[in-house]
C-alpha cells in the first residue's frame, strides 16, 4: 500500500486480502511488472539485480567495449556522471576492473529468447 492511501482503500484492500486477491495498489504492480520484464534476463544473478535500471544500461553499454565518453554520448550523460556509475558497478558486483564487470554480466545473464 502507498503512504497516501485513503481509510476506505485501505478497508478495501484488507477485506480484499481476506479473499485471497492482491492488495497491491496497480501502479505499484505495473511499475514493478515492467521492471521485471525489461530486466528479466539480469535478475537470474542476485549481484545483477542489486543494478538500478541506469546502472544495467550503463553495464551493457562498458560489455560491448565503449569508453566513458562513448557510453556519456549514447546515454546523454556526463563522462564523470558515467565514471561514477561505473564504479558503483564494480562496487555492487564486487569486481575491481570494467573487464570483469564485463565478463560477469557475460557469465551471468542469459540470452533473451533463447
Amino acid at each position: 500500500m502507498l503512504k497516501q492511501i485513503q481509510s476506505g482503500e485501505l478497508v478495501r484492500a484488507i477485506r480484499a486480502v481476506g479473499r485471497g486477491q492482491s492488495p497491491l495498489d496497480p501502479a505499484v504492480t505495473k511499475s514493478v511488472l515492467d521492471r521485471l520484464r525489461k530486466g528479466k534476463h539480469l535478475m537470474m544473478d542476485e549481484k545483477l539485480a542489486r543494478l538500478s535500471p541506469q546502472e544495467e544500461r550503463v553495464l551493457a553499454l562498458v560489455a560491448d567495449g565503449r569508453t566513458n565518453k562513448e557510453v556519456g554520448d549514447e546515454l546523454h550523460l556526463a563522462e564523470k556522471t558515467v565514471k561514477n556509475y561505473v564504479s558503483s558497478i564494480l562496487s555492487k558486483l564486487e569486481v575491481a576492473r570494467r573487464a570483469e564487470a564485463a565478463a560477469y554480466l557475460a557469465r551471468h545473464t542469459t540470452t533473451p529468447g533463447a
